[in-house]
């Protein structure tokens, strides 16, 4: 079973690589997210996913941890094939993804070619209590740019993150947007985590009626 190869790379194509090991050349697959940090002739290593199947043996390639570790939580999903899983990969970076899924934001994973209402749905539904994480040391630096660890699903310890979802519950059960409510929710927190529930509910309805979310 491969699980990193270490090469040059040999060709870069619209959704797979080739990389020479050796002399040997291995065709795998990867996300544009991954494919957009390869350039030909650079040596470069790709952490390496593995199917086997009766008729086939297929490699899919990631440029870090966090990347192939939803590739193989999307896996589990009912309905998503690896070529999915790319697609997904491609269209929403990990922390978007972690963000999509706290939020259940089914439109973000529309995004996604292949993906339609009802998969995206499906999604959000089934990855709900999921946190994906990787080492600290395998996450790059963009992959956070658009991320506020103080409140994504991250960094929050399970008691932060009950607390958080019951702020947005709360909020939805008022009649509000889950994503609006998320919105509303994490920004309070941010500053006000040693809040109790009532009060971090009170200042997320501030929110709302300052109508800046």
């Amino acid at each position: 079973m491969i699980a990193k190869l270490r090469g040059i790379i040999d060709s870069v194509y619209e959704d797979s690589c080739i990389v020479d090991v050796n002399g040997v050349g291995y065709l795998v697959a990867c996300s544009s997210r991954t494919l957009s940090k390869l350039v030909r002739g650079m040596e470069a290593t790709l952490l390496i996913e593995t199917v086997v199947r009766e008729d086939s043996i297929s490699l899919y390639g990631f440029y870090d941890a966090w990347e192939k570790e939803w590739f193989l939580t999307l896996t589990k999903v009912q309905g998503v094939g690896a070529k999915v899983c790319l697609s997904i990969l491609s269209a929403l970076t990990p922390s978007q993804l972690a963000q999509a899924v706290a939020a259940q934001d089914k439109a973000s994973f529309s995004r996604a070619s292949g993906v339609g209402p009802k998969l995206a749905a499906r999604l959000v539904t089934e990855l709900k209590d999921k946190v994906v994480t990787a080492p600290l040391g395998d996450v790059k630096l963009e992959d956070l740019a658009d991320t506020d660890l103080s409140t994504s699903s991250l960094a929050l310890k399970d008691e932060q993150s009950d607390i958080l979802e019951d702020v947005i519950s709360a909020l939805v059960n008022l009649g509000y947007q889950r994503l609006e409510a998320y919105k509303a929710a994490t920004k309070v927190y941010g500053t006000n985590s040693d809040q109790p529930l009532q009060e971090l509910i009170r200042l997320a309805l501030k929110e709302f009626a300052k109508k800046d979310i």
